[in-house]
């Protein structure tokens, strides 16, 4: 017993017109059975299935709407090939353009970190502190303590200053640690050239000041910026007045900073320069400001400062603001 079923049809036969429905038995010898996915397919806006059981092509609408799509899409692609192209063509030029200058034979030493020059006298507490704190920063790559002392450093202080540094450093590669012994009594030694440097920046200090890892690190990123002017923690400034037709410089501290607002130099009291001008200092510098810094026992931090300045025609450039720790220390 065979029994009729009246089923929506999954296509148009050939004469049969639009909303015909056809009866097809369950045997299926009429056509196909009814799918929900291919009514729904069918019925959607953009596309459906045709007699060949193909994709049938987009509308007029659809395609109108893709064109603008696909033009902004072709115009971004074109867009980032040119700025990619420009960027390529202008990178080079930028430190001309901008005014900046890198040494890239020297920019390796620049990831090396710094060397921390300490200059002491006679203050073996503070110099222990001093080590201890500088040791702790992870730019340090040596320290160097200047030694001006009569007296060579006892093997106890050597020791002990050597084993502060294995200690307190966090990096594998130890700083290295040595003491610079010089014979007289002399403020110029503190810029005496130094054998066997592995990095261009020096750090100059004296051993009473401390200054926070996280803000000697950021100082040091500025410096390699521009790696030819002083980068420091201590303003100065300094004006030019005349009387009786004389020309002459006068000295202002940090409270002439403070009132004026303004600074010309920083001191190497806390500072980053090039180890180049060691050199500079101790060869090509008047013989007669090296003579006034040994008469008057003062001054060589004005010297260097001034020496850089001369040598760049730029000004140094102060970090603040680390004047408490300066007075605590």
């Amino acid at each position: 017993m065979s029994t009729t079923m009246n089923m929506i049809p999954i296509r148009d036969s050939t004469g049969a017109g639009a909303g015909e429905h056809t009866s097809i038995t369950t045997n299926g010898n009429s056509g196909g059975f009814y799918s929900p996915a291919k009514e729904k397919a069918a019925t959607r806006g953009g596309y459906g299935y045709g007699n060949n059981g193909y994709m049938c092509r987009w509308s007029p609408l659809i395609r109108r709407l893709r064109q603008p799509v696909a033009a902004a899409a072709k115009f971004k692609a074109l867009l980032v090939v040119c700025v990619v192209f420009s960027f390529l063509v202008f990178c080079p030029r930028i430190e001309t353009l901008m005014g900046w200058s890198f040494d890239s034979d020297s920019s390796a030493a620049y990831r090396g970190g710094y060397t921390v020059l300490i200059n002491t006298w006679k203050r073996n507490s503070l110099l222990k502190k001093s080590v201890a704190h500088y040791a702790s920063c992870r730019g340090t790559d040596a320290i160097h303590v200047v030694w001006s002392e009569s007296d060579p450093p006892s093997a106890d202080l050597k020791s002990c200053l050597k084993m502060t540094v294995l200690s307190k450093s966090q990096k594998s590669n130890k700083p290295n640690f040595r003491f610079d012994l010089n014979e007289e009594d002399n403020l110029n030694n503190r810029f005496k050239p130094i054998a066997e440097l592995r990095t261009d920046a020096i750090f100059s200090v004296d051993d009473d000041v401390i200054v926070p890892c996280g803000t000697l690190d950021f100082a040091f990123t500025v410096w390699q910026t521009a790696p030819s002017t002083m980068v420091g923690f201590v303003p100065r400034m300094h004006w030019l007045s005349g009387e009786n037709g004389v020309a002459d410089y006068e000295y202002g501290g940090w409270w002439s900073v403070w009132w004026m607002g303004t600074y010309s130099m920083v001191l190497s009291k806390a500072a980053f320069f090039h180890r180049k001008y060691l050199d500079l200092y101790t060869y090509k510098m008047p013989a007669s400001i090296r003579d006034y810094v040994t008469k008057e026992r003062n001054c060589e931090d004005i010297a260097m400062s001034l020496l850089v300045a001369n040598a760049t025609g730029a000004p140094p450039v102060w970090v603040k603001d680390i004047r408490d720790w300066i007075n605590r220390h």
